[in-house]
């Protein structure tokens, strides 16, 4: 265990949510919800505002609205939120060469490794920066946890939330873990918790009281070891910078049931295609193919097939999937497909002359493609004006889609820019003069504009470098969040009003 608080865990404050709040100057300090918006849609994010009701991630978009009914109900747009992660991760970099992302808003960074940090004080100084330049380059907020562990450092960050630093001192962490909830460990799902809570222990403290050979006994020996560390505040795990691809999948849950069969099998091709392009994104070839289907009573069903060796060639994809297919009864019904492939490569000779021969097939497949989506003027509005997306009206401007329905499209015009809500217009779904557009960025400021004294650089400015001879750590530090300039909205934070 390390004797400084050096490893941050970062985790922006209700991402999906806060970067359409920040684009759209009408929905700043009001419920937001970006989901599924279909019958089995679920929340991806709730904003602060929408958790108020009861909204959170993970939760059935249904309920979400007879929660908030007056919300706004928005569909993702992850190509917005993959560029805003893309200078998040961009700025923990120049913190160090070990960052580990998560997910799109969320990373671990060893500062010491950059030395970036050394002891509390430092380790303050620099969690302190990151939200501030995170704040200049993006327009968002993010919460930090600095601990000497992993494990203690995420937990900083869930108390920082919204827009907070916490930092734990090293030897402290028993004290702060006892009286929490065994749920709050990692691995410790519903399944473990209700099984621990039948053995009487429902917190960290009872955990550790049981002793190790009791946690072997109830959760296996592998779990219960680890768990039991844990429980003691034992977390050696290193930050990993790479991770490696285990597998490469793609799915689709449907709105409606499928019971057409040959309906079922074009839709698994589509998927297996939708696969090989995100494999071969990757650089990476693969030797079993996956096939999920779930259907409709949710029963859940896998079936996979190994081959010979690695491939990237679509046409072997789609006739191993066609075959998994093959051996699933789909009669009542499918709510879910996925096709997925694993046993990943690097590419092998033979797969590049796969690959070369599947090159003409690709540009039937794109052409095939576009003539599909010339041809869907009977295609539901929502999948071509969908919620939140981005338009451009040759005559008013900038804007984004506030709904849809009965051959008509309403758009509120507006920036992120803006001071105030924009206008808002009704179209005929079908006008000319409105066409699909691109997001516009939050902030123009980028992440090679931040001078020394206000950002990282790949460098750490002079007062952030370790010194020949290191001070003695400090004493303990606040926990409670600093305060940062407020926005030009006049709010602080990321339009947050209550802690999760």
């Amino acid at each position: 265990m390390r004797t400084a608080p050096t490893i941050l865990h970062l985790d922006m404050d209700a991402f999906f949510a806060s970067a359409e709040q920040a684009s759209k100057p009408s929905l700043r300090g009001k419920a937001v919800v970006v989901g599924g918006l279909g019958p089995r849609g679920v929340v991806a994010t709730a904003s602060y505002e929408a958790r108020v009701f009861g909204v959170n991630s993970a939760m059935p978009m249904a309920q979400a609205r007879r929660l908030a009914p007056n919300a706004a109900y928005l569909v993702p747009r992850f190509g917005f939120y993959r560029s805003i992660s893309e200078q998040v991760m961009a700025l923990l970099r120049a913190l160090s060469p070990l960052v580990e992302p998560l997910s799109l808003d969320e990373a671990f960074v060893d500062l010491e490794a950059g030395e970036t940090a050394w002891d509390a004080e430092s380790a303050r100084r620099a969690g302190e920066r990151l939200r501030a330049d995170i704040r200049a380059v993006t327009g968002l907020t993010g919460s930090v946890g600095l601990a000497a562990s992993k494990m203690i450092a995420k937990i900083a960050s869930e108390r920082a939330k919204p827009d907070g630093l916490v930092l734990i001192e090293p030897g402290t962490e028993r004290a702060l873990l006892g009286p929490l909830s065994v749920r709050t460990l990692p691995g410790v799902g519903p399944a473990t918790g209700d099984h621990l809570r039948r053995a009487g222990i429902t917190t960290v403290d009872e955990i550790a009281e049981a002793g190790e050979d009791e946690l072997v006994r109830l959760v296996g020996k592998a779990h219960g070891h680890g768990l039991y560390a844990m429980a003691l505040a034992h977390d050696e795990r290193p930050v990993v910078a790479e991770r490696e691809t285990k597998s490469v999948s793609v799915e689709d849950t449907y709105d409606v049931d499928i019971h057409d069969r040959i309906r079922v099998g074009l839709e698994v091709q589509r998927l297996a295609d939708r696969c090989v392009r995100r494999l071969r994104g990757a650089g990476l070839s693969g030797r079993t193919i996956q096939l999920k289907v779930r259907r409709y009573d949710f029963s859940t069903l896998t079936r996979s097939e190994t081959l010979r060796g690695p491939t990237d060639d679509p046409g072997v994809v789609r006739e191993a999937a066609a075959r998994l297919l093959d051996s699933v009864d789909t009669t009542g019904g499918v709510r879910l497909l996925g096709v997925g492939v694993s046993g990943l490569a690097d590419y092998t000779q033979e797969d590049l002359f796969a690959q070369a021969a599947g090159e003409q097939v690709d540009l039937l497949e794109e052409e095939h493609t576009e003539e599909e989506a010339g041809g869907e003027q009977s295609a539901p509005v929502e999948r071509r004006w969908p919620a939140g997306h981005d338009v451009h009206h040759s005559g008013f401007g900038h804007g984004w889609v506030q709904g849809s329905g009965l051959g008509r499209v309403t758009v509120r015009f507006e920036t992120p820019e803006d001071a105030g809500p924009g206008r808002v217009r009704t179209f005929r779904i079908d006008d000319p003069e409105l066409e699909p557009a691109e997001p516009l960025p939050l902030v123009t400021r980028d992440v090679g504009e931040l001078t020394p004294a206000s950002g990282q650089l790949a460098a750490p400015p002079p007062e952030n470098r370790r010194p020949a001879d290191p001070p003695a750590a400090s004493a303990q530090l606040s926990s409670e969040p600093a305060s940062l300039p407020k926005s030009r909205s006049g709010r602080e934070g990321g339009g947050a009003t209550s802690r999760p």
